[in-house]
């Protein structure tokens, strides 16, 4: 390589790097500063291609997009003296990035420690003025919209930061308190579970006892209706065998003593002492059938 080449690499090397150190840009979503010798010198410089004084002057970057702080979660006491564990968030943008630069360094973290700092004390009083109810369940909407207004123009002095939202992620009572409170409602659905069982015996009870009384009742009137068909019949009977016995005595007599004669000797066991010449054995002694 001739000394020519040399020369002409080395001033192109040297035009890169005073250019590297001249020209820097800003994204659209970045804000900026400038420092000399950690003094800032410009502030808010808006995205695009700007110059600046190599080696000198350095550029500070800040990411401008909403940015989410999470913080830790905390125990409040509600106006009663009830301890509560709160997790909240808070959502926050740069706004005046010299004020930013100024409390911060520009360190985000610190920026969010400081931000979560303010936002307990504001909760912290925030729930000391109320109820354990109006916290929970009434007025939390209400409450985080004081609290971000009671915030926000404090935040933006002090931090350069503009306050979006606050909203709390879950409200929990303490460990200790959370097992009586599970205890108590263990306690209170057993109670209600004995009452519903109580009120189903006695709901059954009377429900088997009606029907009882409806079987009785039925049975009864089923018994009543047999007796009323079975002396019904028993007189159409009775009245069949008069009308026969009238139409012809004799043969109805016979007829009888024949079925007398079949239930008598129905069984060869039985045993029977009688007298021949006895009225039983009628028509048997009679051989002509008279």
């Amino acid at each position: 390589m001739n000394p020519k080449t040399v020369v002409i690499l080395l001033v192109v090397g040297i035009v890169a790097l005073l250019g590297g150190q001249t020209l820097y840009t800003v994204n659209e979503t970045q804000r900026a500063v400038l420092l000399e010798f950690g003094k800032m010198t410009r502030s808010d410089i808006p995205p695009g291609l700007h110059l600046k004084i190599p080696f000198i002057t350095v550029v500070k970057r800040f990411d401008s997009r909403v940015l989410t702080v999470d913080a830790r979660p905390e125990q409040y006491f509600t106006v009663e003296k009830k301890a509560l564990i709160v997790d909240s968030f808070a959502m926050y943008r740069i706004a005046n990035v010299e004020k930013y630069y100024t409390a911060t360094s520009g360190d985000s973290f610190q920026a969010g420690r400081l931000l979560a700092q303010r936002i307990n004390t504001g909760l912290r009083s925030q729930f000391g003025e109320r109820t354990q109810h109006e916290v929970v369940s009434g007025e939390r909407e209400q409450l985080m919209a004081e609290l971000r207004h009671q915030l926000e123009e404090s935040i933006m002095a002090e931090l350069g930061i503009e306050l979006i939202d606050i909203r709390v992620k879950r409200i929990d009572l303490p460990e200790d308190v959370s097992h009586s409170v599970h205890d108590r409602m263990n306690s209170e659905r057993e109670r209600l579970a004995r009452e519903s069982r109580s009120r189903g015996q006695e709901q059954a009870e009377f429900i088997k006892a009606k029907a009882d009384r409806q079987r009785t009742i039925i049975a009864a009137d089923a018994y009543e209706q047999s007796e009323i068909l079975r002396g019904d019949g028993d007189a159409e009977a009775t009245r069949i065998y008069a009308s026969a016995f009238n139409k012809d005595i004799e043969f109805y007599k016979f007829y009888r003593s024949l079925n007398a004669y079949k239930e008598t000797f129905n069984s060869k066991s039985d045993i029977l002492l009688l007298d021949q010449k006895g009225d039983f054995f009628k028509y048997m002694n009679n051989i002509n059938g008279s």
